[in-house]
């Protein structure tokens, strides 16, 4: 009974699923790679990630930002809600190229919110109901094969609006990325710095392309499954 349609289900798994997983390690290698080597050479101005971070604040006008340093490695996020800058410590001490482009490229983000930038508003809409999708979906998808198909056309649904948010998500990160280097070109480092900036920014982007690849397969998967289903 439920042979032929297992068989499909990994075989779609296979299409589907499969390229962005490899692209989303290969993505993770080239981020690990590039962070470890330009963690390590220190960049031309003498000033640490959190530095060069308020003096980019400070330059937009953006004096209301405040710079916190929290745990974890790579953990470094611009939250909107509070006007906060949180960089790992790593970025928050370190004069390193790498850690003064990481913390140039979140003040991308605190540039963004300044003006109104539309795809970070976006993304912060969706962020309620791609939060619900990633949590309740696919127990939703599960529950319709027992009970009622409405079950499953719901999770399907919301998992639409994680993947939504995922590709929203590119225009955002790409901005932040071009936003951090004009800044950091402005006589902050060097030309040759420069060089290292876009070689860890350019891996982190593609990590995020990795992601919503896998989300946009995870969402064909899901609608052939049920279209065979059906």
């Amino acid at each position: 009974m439920f042979g032929p349609y297992f068989y499909t289900y990994d075989f779609s798994y296979l299409i589907y699923i499969l390229p962005g997983l490899i692209l989303a390690m290969y993505a993770q290698a080239k981020i690990s790679s590039a962070y470890e080597k330009y963690k390590k050479i220190p960049a031309s101005t003498n000033l640490s990630g959190a530095e060069v971070a308020r003096e980019i604040l400070d330059r937009n006008g953006l004096s209301n930002v405040s710079i916190r340093m929290v745990d974890g490695k790579l953990s470094d996020h611009y939250d909107p809600r509070d006007k906060t800058l949180n960089l790992s410590r790593d970025v928050y001490y370190r004069n390193s190229i790498a850690s003064v482009s990481i913390a140039a490229h979140e003040v991308g983000h605190a540039i963004q919110d300044s003006v109104d930038y539309a795809p970070l508003k976006l993304r912060a809409a969706l962020v309620p109901l791609a939060n619900l999708g990633t949590q309740v979906s696919f127990f939703l998808i599960i529950l319709g094969f027992f009970f009622s198909v409405f079950f499953t056309k719901l999770g399907i649904a919301l998992f639409f609006f994680a993947v939504l948010f995922q590709i929203v998500t590119l225009p955002v990160e790409f901005n932040a990325s071009n936003r951090a280097k004009e800044e950091l070109a402005m006589g902050i480092i060097s030309d040759e710095d420069l060089k290292g900036t876009r070689e860890v920014l350019s891996a982190a982007a593609l990590t995020y392309v990795a992601s919503t690849l896998v989300a946009i397969g995870q969402f064909l998967r899901l609608l052939s499954i049920f279209g065979r289903r059906d």
